[in-house]
């Protein structure tokens, strides 16, 4: 998902006349950020409380996720 959501910015910084090119940075490096973050997450499961660890981080996910659409979409 990630991947995906950088590709949509790399392509807007190609693809659209004139981008602000640190805002497009700053989307980028949230991203990356992101992933990173979950990366963590995931590799530090607490035993015990899987099914709710998990529940929460797809929803953080999601949420996060949603928040950097917008912002692509404001971009663009």
């Amino acid at each position: 998902m990630c991947g995906d959501l950088f590709a949509e910015c790399v392509a807007l910084l190609h693809y659209k006349n004139k981008p602000d090119t640190k805002d497009v940075e700053n989307v980028m490096l949230t991203i990356l950020n992101m992933q990173d973050d979950m990366i963590s997450r995931l590799s530090h499961v607490e035993p015990g409380s899987t099914k709710l660890f998990f529940k929460k981080l797809r929803e953080e996910l999601l949420a996060r996720t949603e928040e950097i659409v917008e912002q692509i979409k404001a971009l663009a």
